[in-house]
């Protein structure tokens, strides 16, 4: 069994974060590209963007801090703390509000 404190991982992407050049940085704590379920935190710093990318998997985005705007098309989500964004199936964006930070889950469909 393992234990993850995703507070503490947040705040330590959030500073990586603020000092990388993209104004984000990530760590997959679960699964992995070869396994079925992966969640990744993702930190990002004021007005850095996930840029504009499909997700054929099924996936969500929990706000672990901050707040963030998930783009579709025309339609927009706005997620803070505490917060579940369900991913669409469409191109889609993310961007960062304020300095924020997510799990993103995702389940790959079985090949």
């Amino acid at each position: 069994m393992q234990k993850f404190s995703l507070e503490a991982l947040a705040r330590e992407l959030l500073e990586r974060a603020a000092a990388a050049g993209g104004g984000r940085t990530a760590e997959t704590v679960v699964g992995g590209h070869e396994l079925a379920l992966r969640q990744t935190v993702v930190a990002m710093v004021k007005d850095s963007m996930l840029g504009e990318h499909e997700s054929p998997e099924q996936a969500t985005v929990y706000v672990l801090r901050g707040r963030v705007r998930m783009t579709a098309g025309s339609d927009s989500w706005e997620g803070r703390s505490g917060d579940l964004l369900v991913v669409p199936s469409s191109r889609h964006n993310l961007e960062a509000i304020e300095d924020s930070a997510v799990l993103l889950t995702v389940l790959k469909q079985p090949k």
